[in-house]
């Protein structure tokens, strides 16, 4: 008598974001992240950006009703252990977004409010921000902003470690009570990152030495899509940003000295199963 094969489960994590056509940020990054990280990546397109390792040079965003049509086939038939949101161009679509979020139930929620390129290039519409405070932000269990995005959101300028920790704590108080703010952009010369635990009042710091290199293009995605998976494996909000700390830290050592295209470059997302 042949016996019932058990079959196995993938753990599976969407990405709802931008797609870059340069290949180092937005959905392709979280898609290679999510792979390296030994999950199952499905993708949620967003917007269509023109761009490379120079700039952007145009974007198209996906009309609001299809962005739902992407969500709901995704989860009528697959669901997901973890959400990583990323470039949410609108007011419309982040309301449509947050909607979705709460009829589908989904849980390990990582909200990366992507606002500005690499290259500078602005990627959300001014109003964008407002919707994502009311609409989204509440709904996260992190949100992984930069000290830009950190800036833009509190409407003051963050210089000090001492100012990245009160950033923090008033970032928890508009509704997701835990916060990473990426120091990279600190003046300090080192690539420092902040986790405050909201309901703990707790400040952990995750350190690392700066990489002197130009591929930084798409750090936040592969950060916050590692932290993603993280929690879709079942690990505490510490270890995941730990565990998704060192991953980009190694991505971006391993792919320091490749050249590709002539602005920033990307990091080496599968370094940890071949170097070419």
């Amino acid at each position: 008598m042949n016996e019932k094969r058990k079959m196995r489960h993938y753990t599976r994590v969407v990405t709802i974001a931008g797609s870059d056509s340069g290949g180092g940020a937005g959905v392709q990054a979280d898609l290679k992240t999510i792979s390296a990280c030994g999950c199952y990546a499905m993708s949620v397109i967003t917007a269509l950006t023109a761009q490379n390792t120079v700039g952007v040079s145009a974007i198209h965003p996906v009309p609001v009703d299809f962005v739902r049509q992407q969500i709901g086939a995704v989860m009528d038939d697959i669901g997901t252990d973890a959400v990583k949101l990323g470039m949410l161009y609108s007011s419309e679509l982040i309301e449509a977004v947050s909607g979705q979020l709460s009829e589908y139930r989904m849980k390990n929620i990582v909200l990366d409010p992507v606002m500005v390129a690499t290259s500078g290039e602005k990627l959300v519409r001014s109003e964008a921000v407002e919707a994502l405070k009311r609409f989204l932000i509440p709904k996260a269990d992190l949100i992984t902003p930069n000290v830009p995005e950190a800036e833009v959101l509190l409407e003051r300028k963050i210089s000090t470690r001492d100012d990245l920790e009160h950033a923090a704590e008033q970032l928890s108080e508009l509704g997701c009570d835990n916060v990473l703010i990426k120091g990279g952009h600190l003046a300090d010369g080192s690539c420092s990152d902040l986790l405050y635990l909201g309901r703990e009042k707790k400040s952990l710091w995750f350190d690392a030495d700066r990489i002197a290199t130009n591929n930084s293009h798409g750090t936040g995605c592969t950060l916050s899509s590692a932290i993603a998976c993280g929690l879709a494996k079942g690990e505490t909000l510490a270890e995941a940003v730990r565990l998704g700390k060192e991953y980009v830290t190694g991505a971006i050592a391993a792919g320091a000295d490749y050249q590709i295209g002539s602005g920033h470059g990307p990091v080496n997302h599968f370094y940890r199963f071949f170097n070419s």
